[in-house]
């Protein structure tokens, strides 16, 4: 799944056709419990999942799957140069990450030439929203160009430790970050809402997402 509007790789074949993933060696970066990797590895591909989450990682353990799993950050990735077929990212890592493009040079590094990169971020528009799945979440309350970090904080003996971080990119900014790393931008995705999906999650919901795009998809290759 790409996104809370449950654009699927089934039907969105972003990786490839599911029959060519057959024999794919797969990087899944911000892995997660390893949702992704486990859909790729009953394809029949060769998945790798990695994420800076320990505990992350413990659950994607006790879910099970017979692939490696990988604790560490994914601006220093621990493989060697034109490993992967693939790699790809839904909603891990890169909007994670203060240096975006540390992160892309180092998955092109990992592909080998001709390989492809697919990874998901909540679309840059939505940041100029409050994150509210009602009406109240449809008038812009921020600038869209401000990219000051969302931080919480964890305050104890009165200091304050950052505990989730999470930064805004531009549309222009992705696109340039994906250049300036050495891949070729093939696709940009903006999934629309389906009439099947009436979840709401945080903002989430079907009145927000027949109005404005909520996740954008990158579909990049190595050349």
């Amino acid at each position: 799944m790409w996104g809370p509007e449950g654009l699927d790789e089934v039907e969105a074949e972003l990786l490839g056709p599911p029959e060519e993933l057959k024999g794919k060696a797969v990087l899944e970066i911000g892995a997660g419990a390893a949702q992704c990797a486990r859909w790729l590895a009953a394809q029949g591909a060769r998945p790798v999942a990695l994420d800076l989450s320990h505990r992350q990682l413990q659950h994607a353990l006790r879910i099970g799957g017979s692939f490696p799993l990988v604790c560490a950050d994914a601006g220093a990735l621990p493989f060697a140069d034109e490993t992967f077929d693939l790699a790809c990212s839904a909603y891990g890592a890169l909007p994670f990450v203060a240096d975006p493009v540390l992160v892309l040079r180092e998955v092109r590094r990992v592909l080998r030439p001709g390989g492809r990169f697919v990874f998901s971020v909540t679309h840059p528009i939505r940041w100029a929203f409050p994150d509210e799945p009602g009406p109240q979440g449809l008038s812009v309350s921020a600038s869209y160009f401000d990219r000051t970090p969302y931080v919480e904080q964890y305050i104890e003996n009165g200091e304050g430790r950052a505990v989730y971080v999470e930064h805004h990119r531009t549309l222009g900014d992705r696109v340039r970050d994906i250049v300036t790393a050495g891949l070729r931008l093939v696709d940009l995705v903006e999934p629309e809402w389906p009439a099947w999906n009436t979840a709401e999650w945080g903002g989430w919901s079907p009145l927000r997402g027949n109005l404005i795009p909520g996740t954008a998809i990158f579909v990049c290759v190595r050349d």
